[in-house]
């Protein structure tokens, strides 16, 4: 089926209350999906951020981030009341303030679970026992992480007193003896995150809109998985990698990247039968339709960087059991629909493993026109359809902010090969992956709005003002009927009898 999407996290939405987040403007925006022609609507990773504030960076890969969950939605179910939101900071327009942000937002959550608490909320009692019940699997352990987190004072898992760095039972079950109210206030978060999630995904779905999830390969290592699951890691006594993710040098960094997340125990996850990636994946396709591998080289063979190492120069590939992962995927999930983040050092084995799947891998449109004709990214050189085609990612600059800092030759050829002056890049890329072979095209909304360098959301490896990026305003008529025009041209409109 031919289609095509766009690209905004949720944080990004417009609204009053400082980070784009799961009420109305969401739904709005499914809306205006819809009224474009577009199928779908692909977000980031929606765990819960923490330091640095990154949605691949998070302190559980099961658990939503809180502050998506809408105050205007609590309202309208009398979980909050107008006089919560008297002492609402000054959030500045079009960008999230996290520092600012988070201590209010925090606030809000704990205000809404005291007026719950208090009683009167017969329905979402019902409700959040079955969710408690139904997530039985992490819940439990990510509620009493982040309240022992929060006890020590934001301390990673690491520097708490060993018995509970170790996850002794008796020591865990103090705990949750004396932590109980920090607690049910987790619990009672992820609830809400949950329910205002599903309403948001009924309300795409009643649109024809489908939601492009976003799963990181690495998990941090200051998480409740890595926490409750150290067998899991390649970790030494006291819980600390021993050795770290990362990628190697190359064209655009001469170091290299060093993440440091640790680094799976894979012998670890063949004896479980790959339970705790099924739960995952499990867990993840019942926020989304489709889902996108972050890093999918690395289901091949990761980088592994000695954790003493300062960058990624010192390292080595180390294989990864790709194949027999995505097969106990398919057994046991059936067939779910994902996509390889197949883009950097990518060697025939990563190929091989995508192609003996059939997951569709990815071209950025951004990358195609620096190295003449033969470029892979090139429209004209993508051999059969099952590819997802963008004009730019989260990770790396706009369209236009790419147009800005290229060489001359890049943009000769780009004029050249678009038949274009360039005035108009973003929706120039835009029409040529409309317009290519690939079965679904996405863009950022960033290009559709023709934003420059200062709409940028990561700069991989910076830390610090990262994610920030948000809309002022909704998406403006002329923008979705241009895109609904693409859609028709190209054979892209949900039901096109050419898809």
């Amino acid at each position: 089926m031919r289609a095509s999407g766009l690209l905004l996290h949720p944080t990004s939405l417009p609204g009053p209350y400082g980070i784009g987040d799961l009420g109305p403007e969401a739904r709005n925006f499914a809306a205006a999906l819809a009224r474009a022609g577009c199928t779908f609507w692909q977000a980031l990773p929606l765990g819960p951020t923490g330091y640095g504030d990154s949605p691949y960076q998070t302190f559980s890969a099961f658990a939503g981030n809180p502050y998506l969950v809408s105050p205007d939605d609590l309202l309208a179910e009398g979980l909050l009341r107008p006089d919560d939101l008297r002492d609402m900071p000054a959030f500045p327009p079009g960008r999230v303030d996290y520092g600012a942000l988070i201590p209010w937002k925090r606030g809000l959550l704990r205000q809404a679970f005291r007026r719950f608490r208090a009683g009167g909320f017969p329905q979402i009692e019902r409700e959040f026992t079955a969710f408690r019940e139904a997530h039985a699997h992490w819940l439990p352990d990510f509620a009493l992480f982040m309240a022992l987190k929060e006890a020590h004072g934001g301390a990673p898992w690491t520097q708490w007193l060993p018995p509970l760095r170790s996850h002794q039972p008796d020591a865990l079950a103090t705990a949750r003896r004396d932590l109980a109210e920090a607690v049910a206030q987790v619990e009672f978060e992820q609830f809400l995150f949950f329910r205002q999630w599903g309403a948001l995904r009924r309300a795409a779905a009643g649109h024809g809109v489908r939601f492009i999830g976003d799963v990181p390969i690495f998990v941090a290592h200051d998480s409740a998985d890595v926490w409750a699951h150290p067998e899991l890691f390649l970790l030494d006594a006291d819980g600390n990698p021993t050795v770290v993710a990362g990628v190697p040098p190359d064209y655009f960094s001469p170091t290299g990247q060093r993440w440091g997340n640790p680094l799976y125990r894979w012998e670890a996850h063949r004896q479980q039968g790959f339970a705790w990636w099924l739960a995952r994946l499990r867990t993840v396709l019942g926020l989304v339709d489709v889902v996108r591998l972050d890093h999918f080289r690395g289901f091949a063979a990761c980088w592994e960087i000695p954790a003493e190492a300062p960058t990624a120069e010192t390292g080595q590939w180390e294989p990864a059991p790709g194949v027999e992962l995505f097969a106990a995927v398919r057994n046991t999930l059936g067939d779910p629909p994902l996509i390889a983040e197949d883009l950097g050092v990518i060697t025939p084995d990563v190929e091989a493993l995508r192609d003996q799947f059939g997951f569709p891998g990815m071209k950025v449109l951004v990358f195609a026109f620096g190295s003449g004709p033969e470029n892979p990214f090139l429209p004209h050189n993508y051999a059969h359809p099952n590819f997802v085609v963008y004009t730019a990612t989260h990770d790396n600059d706009t369209t236009v902010g790419w147009w800005q800092r290229a060489t001359e030759e890049e943009r000769d050829f780009a004029r050249r090969y678009l038949a274009s002056d360039g005035s108009d890049i973003a929706w120039d890329l835009m029409r040529a992956a409309w317009a290519s072979v690939a079965k679904w095209v996405l863009a950022p909304v960033q290009d559709v709005l023709r934003l420059g360098n200062e709409a940028r959301m990561n700069y991989p490896g910076r830390m610090g003002g990262n994610w920030a990026w948000r809309m002022t305003a909704p998406l403006p008529a002329e923008a979705i009927a241009r895109l609904r025009e693409f859609n028709a041209i190209y054979g892209r409109l949900p039901g096109d009898a050419t898809t």
